[in-house]
């Protein structure tokens, strides 16, 4: 990455190199606006590169949260539109297994009516000769439209398109320091060289995540209604299911199986933690994920679990437990700190909405007139990448890659390409021209 000078200036400082800070950063470089996004690890390198791969219909909220359900029907289809080479279409079922399950079908159906969102009843045959591992038990099942995205491929493009916009995205740059006052002044610890930097700004998007009441601590703000939430995902040594498999009831703990790759992913639990930065996955949390996929898919208990990770994710407090709290967003303005805006919230699948709104607030704040213009905008993937887009330093590394197309290996170098981008991304500082 070219770094940064011991003093800066941007109109907008973003904190956090996720899906909620790279869309709030390319809506606002989109704009014309000024903007620096600083990340202390690499992109995506928190809670957006750590969950199942679901691109959501909206059907797993359509009871308990109708709201966010209706967010995530239509953005399922923005975000297939400006990204196809991110998403696999590979479509989503609900399975009732029990009498429970299939009393709750009735509410279920419903709301999917009410939300517009396309289902269908399959029948038994239908449902095993699609899905040969699903619990031959299952009494009803009901498709929806849910996809997976590869999060990291949409990250990459978003920071790649967010670059060539003309923001400015640090990575390996860890806020430490937020100073009040006529401009807000951030003060950046750079990772690699372990010097400080100074980026002054008129306004600050907080969009760290359950990272956020920390950096809120930095401004002397004492709380912000964030639970942080982890939750677990097994990974298995093969893939079991041809489309997300959801159990259909209310979110709960092991219900749902993502076809990612190769591989199948197992979700999730729901565990409130003190610190996002130190935390444990407990043997026992594991052990309830694994008791309950076996009854989505009976065929996971023959199965290898290839590894286990933890995501830790921002909920709203507005609960006692994460699995109760709402997976809506918060735009928070801090009256303490003039200029300072938190996200709180969210999901990846809704995070180019939030940038839109974030932009729409921060646009009004500086008199900005342009629209956003996330919605229709194609975001690159590696095959639209371009050699003369980049560095002479990187060309040959680029174009080599992009030599390999039609070869035996095409997708497995294709695939290098996405870390070529975020890397580039990384790469640019504030002038126009070549990264």
């Amino acid at each position: 990455m070219e770094r940064f000078s011991s003093k800066d200036s941007a109109t907008v400082t973003v904190i956090g190199g996720g899906a909620n800070g790279l869309f709030t950063a390319l809506d606002l470089a989109l704009r014309g606006v000024k903007v620096v996004l600083v990340e202390r690890g690499d992109i995506g390198s928190g809670t957006s590169g750590k969950f199942h791969g679901l691109l959501h219909s909206g059907a797993r909220y359509a009871v308990t949260d109708p709201g966010s359900a209706k967010e995530c029907a239509e953005e399922n289809e923005v975000i297939s539109r400006i990204a196809p080479h991110a998403v696999r279409d590979t479509g989503g079922l609900f399975l009732g297994i029990t009498e429970e399950e299939v009393e709750f079908s009735e509410r279920f159906l419903r709301s999917l009516d009410s939300l517009g969102i396309k289902h269908r009843v399959m029948d038994r045959g239908e449902l095993l000769k699609a899905e040969p591992h699903a619990n031959p038990s299952t009494r009803i099942a009901v498709w929806v439209p849910d996809k997976v995205i590869h999060g990291y491929d949409l990250l990459a493009s978003v920071a790649f398109t967010a670059s060539l916009s003309g923001a400015t995205i640090l990575t390996q740059a860890e806020v430490v320091e937020i100073q009040r006052g006529s401009e807000l002044k951030v003060k950046i610890l750079d990772r690699l060289t372990g010097e400080t930097h100074v980026i002054e700004s008129q306004i600050i998007v907080n969009a760290s995540g359950p990272w956020s009441f920390k950096v809120t601590g930095l401004a002397g703000i004492g709380e912000v209604p964030v639970l942080p939430t982890a939750g677990i995902m097994a990974v298995f040594d093969r893939r079991l299911n041809n489309m997300v498999l959801n159990r259909l009831r209310p979110p709960s703990d092991g219900d749902i199986l993502v076809p990612y790759g190769e591989a199948s992913i197992l979700g999730t639990t729901a565990t409130v933690v003190d610190d996002p930065d130190n935390f444990s996955i407990a043997d026992e949390e594991v052990n309830l994920l694994l008791r309950e996929g076996v009854k989505l898919v009976p065929g996971l208990a023959q199965a290898k679990v290839s590894r286990v990770y933890a995501s830790v994710r921002p909920l709203i407090a507005n609960a006692d437990s994460g699995r109760q709290a709402s997976r809506d967003y918060l735009i928070l303005e801090h009256e303490e700190v003039p200029g300072l805006i938190s996200v709180i919230g969210g999901k990846f699948t809704t995070a180019r909405l939030l940038g839109e709104k974030v932009g729409d607030l921060v646009a009004s704040k500086l008199g900005v007139k342009e629209r956003s213009k996330t919605r229709d905008i194609r975001l690159p993937g590696p095959l639209d990448l371009d050699p003369s887009w980049v560095s002479p330093d990187m060309r040959e590394m680029v174009g080599k890659v992009l030599a390999r197309r039609g070869s035996l290996d095409e997708e497995r170098y294709i695939t290098s390409l996405y870390v070529v981008l975020s890397t580039i991304a990384g790469r640019k500082r504030w002038s126009s021209g070549a990264i």
